[in-house]
């Protein structure tokens, strides 16, 4: 792989779209598929890109990468999305070196968020890294990054109560239904989309709705049949889709197509209806809202709807970020000592060289048993990362660490 060596954390950007600045037609321009995502993985050198990852949600598309210009992540990103590249960089946000990495850490958090502490976001974003990593794209900044953030969002999770109540829009969506759904339990409900949110959703159905009067439908009938058996539901094949969407009181539609997967056609029969889609891009046709009797809602307005627990939730974000600046300050400090590596690997080299030399005394254990070479170097090198680190004198401590290994054999 390109670039294994410290990386100079100036040319590390995030480049991206969310929802404070676009809606959900927008934000499904620019979203990527699996398949795209794997295409991008695979021709990234192309583009002078070489480490990088992509996460791509309902709330937003973001490239986190190394290259020398942010709009090489621009190029790269839009070579398969719907939306255009001008359209791109006119609406996205730009964050480079130490703000790109707060970004991140402010991302997993769920601070940054469409609905406040959204944990959902931790799990997609551990799937996007994974999956670059397959393909070779994740070294040891990202790889390291990526493990600090999550450290950090857990602990936020564990500390403080950003995550209480709703913290999902599948969540919210139940929440909505809950609240505005007259006698659930008699509803019938469809499911279309058996995926990570179509699951997620499915088992708050089952849980906060006490209602089990529900049919799940997938594009691929066996994953609707495995998740309708271990809850106990029912499922149909997807050929059967329209027939029985004309006998659904709700319909929730939580699959990630390129083009509407229901369209007005389908449900224009006059039946009240609610139509809630998850989806981005929307998979609902648009025409849809003007069908007398349905009600479409999707995952803006979803995200709108404040619950009772969002100013308690509001009021723990003091907490969450100094535990965020405390991970942060450790993951630059790793990046700081990083870029001494050339230095320590000269040191041992250095060491090694001269550890036959009469000039240096023999270093012994309390046990009066001889420290070995390897042992001896390494507590030089650990001693002069200790002091490098507190007073940043690299040059300084180089001479001290091979005159005192001389001298001792230990600083």
């Amino acid at each position: 792989m390109q670039g294994t060596g410290p990386k100079d954390i100036s040319r590390f950007f995030v480049v991206g779209i969310n929802y404070r600045k676009t809606d959900a037609v927008v934000r499904g321009q620019f979203a990527v598929s699996n398949h795209q995502y794997a295409w991008l993985l695979e021709q990234a050198p192309t583009f002078g890109i070489h480490e990088f990852f992509i996460v791509s949600t309902c709330n937003r598309t973001e490239i986190y990468g190394f290259a020398e210009q942010a709009s090489q992540l621009m190029r790269l990103l839009c070579s398969q999305t719907e939306g255009s590249l001008q359209a791109f960089t006119s609406l996205c946000y730009i964050r480079q070196g130490e703000a790109a990495v707060e970004h991140f850490f402010q991302v997993g958090a769920g601070l940054d968020s469409q609905i406040l502490g959204d944990y959902e976001i931790v799990g997609q974003i551990k799937q996007a890294a994974k999956f670059a990593k397959t393909h070779g794209r994740i070294d040891a900044f990202t790889e390291r990054l990526v493990n600090s953030m999550l450290q950090s969002s857990k602990a936020i999770k564990n500390q403080t109560g950003l995550s209480e109540g709703t913290v999902s829009v599948s969540f919210a969506a139940v929440q909505y239904l809950r609240e505005t759904v007259i006698n659930i339990e008699e509803k019938k409900i469809l499911l279309l989309g058996t995926g990570k949110i179509g699951r997620a959703t499915c088992r708050n159905m089952v849980d906060y709705l006490k209602t089990k009067n529900i049919l799940l439908i997938n594009r691929t009938d066996e994953k609707a049949t495995v998740l309708a058996d271990e809850l106990d539901l029912q499922s149909a094949n997807f050929d059967q889709l329209t027939e029985e969407l004309a006998t659904a009181d709700i319909i929730l539609v939580a699959t990630n197509a390129s083009e509407p997967a229901i369209v007005s056609s389908q449900v224009d029969d006059g039946r009240p209806r609610v139509i809630i889609d998850l989806s981005i891009p929307n998979n609902v046709e648009p025409a849809v809202r003007e069908l007398q009797g349905t009600t479409l809602i999707n995952v803006d307005e979803l995200s709108k709807m404040k619950d009772a627990t969002l100013a308690k939730r509001e009021a723990e974000i003091p907490k969450a970020l100094q535990i965020l600046a405390e991970f942060k300050e450790d993951f630059i400090e790793w990046y700081a000592m990083r870029k001494h590596v050339p230095v320590f690997k000269a040191v041992k080299s250095k060491l090694r060289e001269i550890h036959t030399s009469p000039l240096f005394i023999p270093l012994y254990n309390h046990d009066n048993s001889m420290i070995s070479t390897d042992e001896k170097i390494q507590r030089v090198i650990n001693g002069m990362a200790s002091k490098m680190k507190e007073q940043n004198q690299q040059g300084c401590y180089y001479i001290e660490a091979i005159n005192e290994f001389i001298a001792t054999g230990t600083i």
